[in-house]
């Protein structure tokens, strides 16, 4: 069975002012397996954050069926863990305590074993000797390594990830993109992952989904057949990687026509 199953799915925002409805989502169906990393794109406002909010479990769908391992998604659980696009870290605590903050509202942040774990996830992203460093003091790469480790460090089975690379500069977005590949080589979680980067989408995922534009439905699921790893140059100059993002950017384009 596979891990994440949407079945005909639809997300509804009503507008109680004008009595109308946004129709975000409409007839979602995906199934996603176990281990896999799967690339969300599509033109803005075609519901690929609604989607991911809704395997989060913080978004209820309107209609069909969303299920987690066979069982039906009802509201956030420890199975799954976010990383945003803007970092969400809080101010006033620092590297260490935020990337404890998910353990903390758990009631598991404390004891020794906790203390090796941080230490072990700390050495993962590399933030080896900034420990006691707050937000406003690290780089936007560094951040986004505070918000990695903060989801890794509760054990979710399924990483959930909305553009979290896009706020970074070029050069940042790459070595990112190679430390996201290694550490899921190594923790092997089920990766849904939203870009607006058909390059990223194509360097990062097993499979590749294009949204239409609103109301968001799955257009085409694309299949990655390029070795690994994909950030290695020689890969990204084939004829196969470029045969890719033609067929991506034009399924693309044409959605994004329509917005």
């Amino acid at each position: 069975m596979p891990q994440i199953v949407a079945q005909d799915v639809r997300v509804v925002y009503p507008n109680a002012r004008d009595r109308t409805e946004f129709v975000a989502l409409e007839n979602v169906t995906l199934e996603v397996e176990a281990g896999e990393f799967l690339v969300i794109v599509g033109p803005s406002g075609c519901g690929k954050t609604t989607f991911l909010n809704a395997v989060a479990g913080l978004l209820p769908i309107s209609s069909g069926s969303l299920t987690i391992d066979g069982r039906e998604v009802e509201g956030p659980g420890p199975d799954r863990a976010m990383v945003f696009q803007e970092y969400a870290l809080l101010p006033w605590r620092n590297v260490r305590q935020n990337i404890l903050l998910g353990l903390e509202l758990r009631g598991r942040a404390r004891g020794p074993e906790v203390e090796a774990k941080l230490q072990r996830y700390i050495r993962l992203v590399g933030l080896e000797g900034f420990e006691r460093h707050y937000p406003h003091e690290l780089s936007g790469g560094m951040r986004q390594r505070v918000g990695l480790a903060r989801a890794l460090i509760t054990d979710p089975s399924i990483l959930l990830m909305d553009e979290p690379f896009a706020a970074v500069d070029a050069m940042t977005r790459e070595v990112m993109q190679g430390e996201l590949l290694k550490l899921r080589e190594e923790m092997r979680q089920t990766v849904l992952f939203i870009t607006h980067s058909i390059d990223e989408a194509i360097t990062l995922g097993d499979r590749i989904v294009v949204m239409t534009a609103r109301p968001g439905r799955v257009k085409a699921v694309v299949p990655v057949d390029l070795p690994k790893p994909r950030w290695a140059y020689e890969v990204r100059a084939t004829p196969r990687f470029h045969a890719l993002r033609d067929q991506l950017w034009e399924l693309v384009k044409a959605e994004a026509k329509r917005v």
